[in-house]
């Protein structure tokens, strides 16, 4: 469908979870990967990729299409539980990778707002839009948790290791 509508995708990720949730049915095997496409749609401006830094956080080598990081921890679930959450490393890392410190980040299905609280611990302006208002309680409350200062530190700190080892 990307293609239909002239997006060029320009990477298909696999998120390969360390710790996958349990198949409870035990019928088939563990759910544990899911696919990140990273795709532009105007040919004539060319995207933003931060290679040096990806390379950085991959202890000095080529970052590769395969990453393996954790599934969503239980403190990313203090202010509420959303059915589709992503873990805020993760998207930590697609924002190093693909945008600079003060741009705009959209997320026009913004959940529980993983993307707007890693673009606001990474200094990135968000929108983010959702029609279920369930899901943007929990987006206000996590927001209002990064206020206090001490959690900014904490969730920081938790993302430091995945992303960029220089977050001030």
């Amino acid at each position: 469908m990307l293609n239909e509508l002239d997006f060029r995708i320009l990477n298909c990720i696999t998120w390969a979870k360390t710790n996958p949730p349990p198949n409870l049915s035990c019928k088939f095997f563990t759910h544990s990967t899911e696919f990140i496409l990273w795709a532009r749609k105007n040919k004539k401006v060319t995207h933003y990729y931060n290679y040096e830094l990806m390379k950085e956080i991959n202890g000095g080598t080529q970052m590769r299409d395969l990453w393996i990081l954790p599934a969503i921890a239980k403190w990313e679930k203090s202010c509420g539980k959303h059915p589709t959450q992503k873990p805020l490393p993760l998207l930590a890392r697609i924002i190093l990778a693909s945008t600079k410190e003060n741009t705009w980040i959209l997320d026009p299905f913004t959940g529980s707002s993983t993307t707007g609280i890693a673009a606001s611990l990474l200094n990135r302006r968000f929108l983010g839009l959702d029609k279920e208002e369930t899901f943007l309680d929990i987006s206000k409350k996590r927001r209002m948790e990064i206020n206090d200062t001490q959690k900014r530190y904490e969730y920081r700190e938790k993302i430091v290791k995945y992303s960029d080892k220089q977050l001030k």
